[in-house]
């Protein structure tokens, strides 16, 4: 419906202003008036440029969502109709792109669809975990618990990825910094010295020769060598793609010395995580795992979590199949088993989620402090090491000079 903006009065002649969505402008006067407010003015709100150029507007952010969560469940919680809720949270949210689908929401179940299925429209903003826990929270009559569980889930899950990248950031700039370094001591610098070494004559040592070869491949086939790179990537983006080849990848980072122990440790937080809200809110044991499979990430734990699931339907315990993976470690294992046994199995994975974090974040700590004088020593080595190929002719001459 579209959206109108008024300027009114109330009994006691205060003004007051806001936005209303009718099918009309007599629509909206009604409304309004039913309201209380008298002496009105109503005009269409006018379209934002933006909704004519969709790829200018932007995605949902997490963040937006996790708030929508947090203020949505206060609402619930109060007593407010949903649509009430509904109708406020799309006034107050600043993403307009996020506001529409809100507004597009409540509209929906107005019109008789239920909130689950509202949000099935919007797969790429609300995951299939959680529609299955509004699911679960609807059938439930506990909408308000289950989206404060959502929400809390939601912001310690953006902890655990803030964290991972944060990892990742400083080594990917280091690297980055490297790259522009040699790129542009190869095009813009090391020119010069050869113009330099070009008018001394003589013999020049081996590592200047090589750096000046070096530099004039740069300058003369830095496309070529772009090119390489773009279809390298590209290729690699086509091999992933392959059930083998993210088998292959996967299976291979899952080994690597200190990030494949980071990996497995945040795909236990998460999986535990996950898991245990799923429970909390009542989704089957079985559909949970299903669905914390397909957000794992990767395709060794999801398979090891679908053989897992497979086991249960065979009527297995949880335990057995975790241990035969290998991926999970023995006290994840032991614990869990534990909490199958007490028949608290979504409190014993919320404290290995709690636990899990906490050692992702010693995980981060060490890496960092592993990489950090390893990425100078490369660094330093590999500009030191062309700045020493270059000054070796000068070495050479003050020598015989002297």
């Amino acid at each position: 419906m579209p959206v109108y903006i008024w300027v009114g009065t109330t009994r006691k002649d205060e003004i007051k202003k806001g936005e209303i969505e009718a099918a009309d402008e007599l629509a909206a006067r009604a409304l309004l008036r039913r309201q209380g407010f008298k002496s009105l003015t109503v005009k269409k709100k006018p379209k934002d440029l933006l909704e004519y150029l969709p790829f200018l507007q932007g995605g949902v952010k997490e963040k937006s969502v996790v708030v929508f969560c947090r203020v949505f469940s206060t609402m619930i919680n109060a007593g407010l109709p949903l649509i009430q809720c509904l109708d406020l949270l799309s006034q107050q949210e600043s993403n307009k792109v996020f506001a529409k689908i809100i507004r597009q929401i409540k509209e929906d179940i107005e019109g008789g669809t239920s909130l689950t299925d509202a949000l099935k429209k919007y797969p790429k903003i609300f995951d299939e975990l959680f529609v299955n826990l509004i699911a679960a929270g609807e059938a439930g009559g506990v909408l308000d618990v289950v989206l404060e569980r959502l929400s809390n889930y939601m912001e310690k899950a953006m902890k655990l990825k803030s964290k991972v990248k944060g990892a990742m950031v400083y080594p990917a700039a280091v690297l980055a910094i490297s790259l522009g370094v040699v790129a542009l001591l190869l095009i813009k610098v090391i020119p010069v010295f050869q113009k330099m070494f070009e008018g001394m004559g003589g013999q020049l040592p081996g590592p200047t020769l090589m750096i000046i070869a070096a530099s004039e491949l740069a300058q003369s086939y830095w496309w070529f060598a772009l090119g390489i790179m773009i279809l390298i990537y590209i290729a690699f983006n086509r091999y992933y793609a392959t059930e083998k080849g993210r088998w292959s990848v996967d299976t291979l980072l899952l080994k690597l010395p200190l990030f494949g122990q980071l990996l497995k440790k945040v795909a236990v937080a998460k999986f535990s995580r996950t898991l245990a809200t799923m429970l909390a809110s009542g989704v089957p044991i079985l559909e949970g795992l299903s669905i914390v499979s397909k957000t794992s990430g990767n395709v060794v734990i999801e398979d090891a979590l679908l053989k897992t699931r497979q086991s249960i339907s065979e009527g297995e315990s949880i335990a057995g199949p975790l241990e035969e993976s290998k991926l999970f470690p023995p006290m994840v294992v032991q614990m869990i088993a534990v909490g199958e046994a007490t028949g608290a199995l979504d409190a014993m994975l919320a404290k290995i989620a709690d636990f899990y974090d906490d050692e992702v974040d010693a995980a981060v700590s060490a890496m960092m402090t592993l990489m950090e004088p390893l990425l100078i020593v490369f660094l330093g080595g590999t500009v030191g090491g062309m700045i020493i190929a270059m000054y070796l002719p000068i070495f050479k001459l003050a020598s015989v000079v002297g």
